[in-house]
């Protein structure tokens, strides 16, 4: 999992409340399990004008010249600015992998759907939680300043916007260490590696028929 420290970048803002992840990554492109090759499809149904498949050539799609993420200044953004319950609906691990194969690497949201939380932390994905009054001085200043960035720093855990305010984000101290060390479930697992080889040598000399049987 890459790791997240520090991130500055162009921000985007999606000025929708209760986006759900069928917004964010429609069901029929479901089908696969890897974890990249999503993000063409990001936001399908707001970002296109007809109805899209899996594996069309999406640069031949007629584009909503409406939507935010289609307008020239928001080329580039790696920072989402959303508003309340963003990536509630289904549990799909895929609205995460969308937005990170898009190019985002963080959102920033009053608040969110508990299945995306959790899904987003365990791929490297950050989403921050600023409250309502923040939120809206962001979407302010992004629609007032054209290349309009920010920078969130997970270590101090503060999001610093264009004058320098800081705005502080609490964050649970786990995620943030598996964040900061680029730490799924399986690299947690994987920093016991020699003590869990150790008790399968030491279970294996005390009980070799175990091992007998599953050969």
């Amino acid at each position: 999992m890459e790791k997240f420290v520090m991130h500055q970048g162009l921000v985007a803002p999606l000025d929708r409340a209760n986006v759900d992840t069928d917004a964010i990554i429609p069901k029929q492109f479901l089908k696969s399990i890897r974890r990249s090759g999503f993000g063409p499809n990001l936001f399908d149904s707001w970002r296109y004008l007809d109805i899209g498949e899996p594996d069309s050539d999406n640069s031949q799609r007629p584009l909503n010249p409406d939507f935010i993420l289609n307008q020239p200044r928001y080329k580039g953004a790696s920072i989402l600015v959303a508003r309340k319950n963003f990536g509630c609906g289904s549990s799909r691990e895929h609205a995460p992998w969308a937005l990170a194969d898009y190019g985002f690497r963080a959102v920033i949201a009053p608040s969110y759907g508990e299945i995306f939380y959790n899904n987003s932390l365990k791929n490297g994905f950050l989403p921050v939680v600023l409250s309502e009054s923040q939120i809206d001085r962001l979407f302010h200043d992004v629609l007032a300043f054209p290349g309009y960035r920010l920078t969130i720093d997970l270590q101090a855990q503060t999001v610093v916007v264009g004058d320098g305010t800081v705005f502080e984000f609490e964050f649970d101290p786990h995620r943030k260490y598996c964040l900061l060390n680029g730490l799924d479930d399986i690299g947690l697992t994987l920093r016991h590696a020699q003590r869990i080889r150790d008790y399968e040598e030491q279970r294996r000399r005390q009980q070799p028929w175990l091992f007998d049987a599953i050969a």
